[in-house]
């Protein structure tokens, strides 16, 4: 099995993994390799576009429906030369 090192851990995190691993009953390597076997053992999000995800969390209430204004006539291209 490999081994690693991980060096300038905030002394807070540190602490409540101390914390965590002793209210689980383990050391704080045990519970540190249980953390990233946990996380790293989920399925990763499948990767949508931004209206994708728009669409995911409005869909489901309804939608909105929005008037469209009327479209103006296009305007003149102003002259350089005046």
């Amino acid at each position: 099995m490999a081994s690693m090192t991980i060096r300038n851990i905030d002394d807070q995190l540190k602490a409540r993994l101390r914390v965590q691993a002793a209210l689980h009953g383990r050391s704080m390597e045990d519970e540190a390799r249980d953390i990233l076997r946990t996380a790293l053992s989920a399925q990763p999000a499948r990767a949508e576009s931004l209206v994708e995800a728009i669409r995911g969390r409005i869909e489901p209430l309804g939608g909105v429906e929005l008037a469209v204004p009327p479209r103006e006539a296009i305007r003149d291209v102003p002259g350089l030369d005046e």
